[in-house]
């Protein structure tokens, strides 16, 4: 018994050698892929990374749009912000706020300067304030935002949120993406008329050759998507790019600030020069509390009331939409690492104050990368990477035309609409709301104005219809806070300047 003892003790310690050589030590691959759940999602690095660069060439235009809203308007002392300033710190903020998400939230949603933001502070707040005095608004809500996601309040408004209206504000914001692909085309323009307000083309027709790149991108985009060909929007988009670069080469249509026929936003054609230095003298140009003795707390308050709401709900809906475009969001629309999602999203806005940039948030054409196929947060990476190198590389941002990144957005759109058969339309009391939050969104190109008209026709139709116990005591709240929101032109009215 004892001279077999060494024996086995051997047996026993060549086995326990063996057993762990043979289970390979975790590579950095493998660590990478159970951090951003490649594997687990479906999904592989090749799509993440094609979906990363979609989701970038969709928002490139922001670098040039924020800048064009935000440097032609003179505060009340009659500064302006320089547009090759807020170029360099959009690019600058919305690279550092996407690999910030990509890497805590994991998600595959890119952030950036919102349009609805920065057109209220160009168009309203910057009237009585100056430019440092409204950032610094923007970055008080942020920390409002935070604040509220970091307490739970954020996630428990969210999860108050019935089904049917969660679900609602993803077939809106389909619906609404789809718009701006139509508009920044110059397929549905405005006749500056009552009735009708909007009308196809130039006087009903197809008439400039920026419209017909658009068509003939949609149709390219539409036919590789159905045909299931992997990249379809990527290729649809380099491939009219380089229609859109020939026929500007041939016919020289400028911009449509010169030629009414000409390009919407961005010239489509190679550039002389491709490097830059950005000029980042902007960041840290805020002042926090300057509002208040300029304006009074009263209307300060207001201001920042505003832009919390549109803000929280315009992300709200965003993440909720983009979720169930990339089949993450539970049922009830929940979706992996909600808390975090909802504190990243607020640091964005403290991040586009603090850079002048203005408020920065998750971006609904993050869905063009999402239906490429991207489910993680490395996609995100991706595009926030390529935002930072957008930096130094201006002018290359301005070779795809809005008309071209237009289309993907109405390919998008369709994605996020197919949602809707998941609404019972049975129940007139939520049918109702359902149908304006659709509705609402497109029609006043606002998530948040959608969310507020569904939220508060949801609490009135519900509750006089007899089914005020089921309402969330948080939803009467938020829906009152909507009320204000809705009349808060009259209430800023009668407050003391």
């Amino acid at each position: 018994m004892s001279s077999n003892a060494p024996q086995a003790s051997s047996i026993l310690w060549e086995t326990t050698i063996s057993s762990s050589t043979s289970t390979p030590a975790p590579t950095a691959t493998g660590r990478l892929d159970r951090f951003f759940e490649i594997t687990s999602r479906g999904t592989t690095w090749a799509t993440e990374i094609r979906g990363g660069l979609l989701t970038f060439v969709t928002m490139a235009y922001i670098v040039i749009l924020n800048p064009i809203i935000l440097s032609s308007t003179p505060d009340v002392a009659g500064h302006s912000l320089g547009f090759e300033q807020v170029g360099a710190v959009t690019a600058l903020s919305a690279g550092v706020m996407t690999v910030l998400f990509g890497l805590v939230a994991r998600l595959p949603f890119a952030f950036a300067a919102g349009l609805g933001i920065n057109s209220f502070l160009a168009v309203n707040v910057v009237k009585v304030l100056t430019w440092q005095e409204a950032m610094g608004l923007v970055v008080i809500n942020g920390l409002i935002i935070v604040l509220l996601a970091a307490t739970g309040l954020r996630r428990l408004i969210f999860n108050a949120v019935p089904p049917q209206l969660k679900t609602a504000i993803t077939v809106g914001i389909g619906l609404f993406i789809a718009f701006i692909g139509f508009v920044d085309s110059g397929f549905v323009r405005s006749t500056k008329a009552a009735s009708p307000p909007v009308q196809l083309g130039e006087a009903g027709s197809i008439a400039t050759l920026p419209t017909l790149v658009f068509l003939i991108a949609l149709v390219i985009m539409g036919v590789l998507m159905a045909r299931k060909v992997k990249g379809a929007l990527l290729i649809g988009i380099v491939v009219a790019t380089a229609v859109a670069i020939i026929i500007e080469a041939i016919f020289h249509l400028g911009s449509s600030a010169k030629n009414p026929d000409g390009w919407n936003l961005s010239v489509p054609a190679l550039p002389t020069s491709i490097i830059s230095v950005p000029n980042l003298s902007l960041v840290g140009q805020f002042d926090l509390f300057g509002s208040f003795a300029r304006i009074g707390g009263l209307a300060a308050i207001m201001l920042v009331f505003t832009l919390v709401f549109t803000n929280f709900f315009d992300a709200m809906g965003s993440m909720t939409g983009l979720a169930r475009s990339a089949g993450l969001a539970d049922e009830d629309g929940t979706f992996p690492r909600l808390q975090s999602a909802l504190i990243v999203e607020g640091v964005g806005a403290v991040v586009g104050g603090g850079t002048s940039a203005s408020s920065n948030t998750v971006f609904v054409e993050s869905a063009s990368g999402i239906g490429e196929g991207a489910k993680t947060g490395f996609a995100s990476v991706i595009t926030g990477v390529l935002f930072l190198l957008a930096m130094f590389f201006t002018p290359l941002t301005s070779v795809v035309p809005s008309e071209v990144a237009a289309a993907a957005l109405v390919i998008v759109g369709a994605l996020m609409v197919v949602q809707i058969r998941h609404i019972d339309f049975h129940e007139f009391s939520s049918t109702l709301p359902v149908f304006l939050t659709i509705i609402v969104m497109p029609l006043t190109y606002s998530i948040a104005n959608g969310i507020g008209v569904g939220f508060i026709s949801w609490v009135l139709v519900r509750s006089l219809s007899g089914k005020a116990r089921e309402i969330s005591p948080l939803l009467w709240i938020v829906a009152a806070g909507f009320l204000v929101y809705f009349a808060r032109g009259p209430i800023e009215a009668i407050l003391p300047h």
